[in-house]
């Protein structure tokens, strides 16, 4: 018979080896030895931690910088995860906005629903506050979808042609960059 046994449980009588009984010393039986405590379920550090954020809203940062959020509706051993009603939301910062301006940008939101996220491709995540969630971030503002994304398209184009100057200008000096010994064709 098997027997389903928790951590609040007190520990069987008698020594665990089966042997037999330790001898009564004055009418009191000898302290046991402490057990070792099992680690909670919550202490995973794995996909299973993902137990607690199911049916959640998430925030989910990718690899590749773009920010979703979205109800977490199912995952796996590899925390791939299924996001349900998803919004990616897309940030422009403007072109020489400091950090003490008032408006260091526009932000607009894109509707994915159901979202397929491989576990691979996910940087951090997290658990929204849904008192917080209608705020606006601090600093920007929100702006219609096409707008946001031709300034965020610009945007990158500025800093893609800065790091292609720089991978340049450390050519000269003798380092490589990441794709210098890669063959296109």
């Amino acid at each position: 018979m098997m027997e389903n046994l928790t951590l609040n449980d007190p520990p069987p009588p008698g020594p665990q080896s089966g042997g037999p009984m330790p001898p009564v010393l004055g009418g009191r039986a000898p302290p046991l030895p402490p057990q070792p405590q099992q680690l909670p379920p919550q202490m995973f550090t794995t996909a299973a931690q993902l137990l607690d954020l199911t049916d959640k809203k998430l925030l989910i940062c990718l690899r590749d910088g773009r920010k979703l959020t979205g109800i977490l509706r199912s995952w796996d051993q590899f925390a791939n995860l299924v996001l349900q009603s998803t919004v990616e939301r897309i940030y422009a910062t403007l072109p020489g906005a400091k950090e003490s301006s008032a408006l260091k940008g526009y932000y607009a939101d894109k509707p994915h629903g159901i979202f397929l996220v491989r576990g691979e491709n996910v940087l951090l995540l997290g658990e929204i506050d849904l008192d917080k969630d209608d705020e606006s971030p601090l600093g920007f503002e929100q702006a219609e979808l096409e707008k946001v994304e031709k300034l965020a398209k610009e945007r990158k184009v500025v800093e893609k042609a800065k790091e292609k100057n720089k991978l340049k200008q450390l050519a000269t000096l003798g380092f490589e960059g990441e794709a210098s010994g890669e063959i296109f064709l």
